[in-house]
């Protein structure tokens, strides 16, 4: 789990998502360190000008290297809840998304093999985190998995302790309202060795890796 922003009263999206606020009232506030790196430049996502090539930089930077699936969430995907009214709708990425892999969206409605530009093809799977790991490791060709969110998929594989490596970002605002990643993982703390790294930007890179033996 790479790059995954948290408020510090631990919400990782606001409230009230819809197609024109992908991550609710936070707006892009959870986000906004990222902007400028020359990952997310280099992805045609966001900003102008010079990138950085600072500290925020080297964690973007480890985002793709040696990951061979993505799974995330419907919420992720898309704003749309229940059956799909339509397939239509492609993601929030155009027609070329930056994964280039193959994605396993979770949801309680599949719907066929989704292929893009790029390489990234879209699995739409309803399954639990153990079986949908399986699945992806199946299409990530001996590389790595990457859990991309959003905030409940996330928890739910850390509830399950199927995350070995996990980058939190903790950005210096208070949403109030929306999604709280920490909820129910009381002693989380405790699988993992967790190393704090402080950014110019205000930020707080987190990197919470696996203990050995516990």
């Amino acid at each position: 789990m790479h790059n995954f922003s948290v408020s510090l009263d631990g919400f990782g999206t606001g409230e009230g998502q819809q197609l024109e606020t992908p991550f609710g009232h936070a707006g892009s506030r959870l986000m906004e360190w990222a902007f400028g790196t020359r990952t997310f430049r280099e992805m045609g996502l966001h900003g102008q000008g010079e990138a950085s090539r600072g500290v925020d930089e080297a964690f973007a930077s480890a985002w793709a290297p040696g990951i061979g699936v993505e799974i995330m969430g419907r919420n992720k995907f898309g704003p749309q809840r229940g059956p799909w009214e339509d397939e239509d709708w492609k993601g929030w990425w155009g027609d070329d998304p930056p994964f280039h892999t193959p994605v396993v969206v979770l949801t309680h409605h599949p719907r066929p093999v989704l292929e893009m530009a790029g390489g990234t093809t879209f699995h739409f799977v309803d399954a639990d985190p153990a079986a949908a790991l399986e699945q992806a490791r199946a299409l990530a060709g001996g590389l790595d998995v990457r859990i991309g969110g959003g905030v409940s998929t996330v928890r739910q594989f850390l509830e399950a302790d199927l995350i070995d490596h996990l980058h939190i970002v903790l950005v210096p605002i208070v949403l109030g309202r929306g999604e709280r990643l920490w909820d129910g993982l009381e002693g989380l703390e405790e699988r993992f060795t967790i190393e704090a790294t402080p950014s110019p930007r205000g930020v707080i890179h987190l990197v919470f890796a696996r203990r050995t033996s516990r």
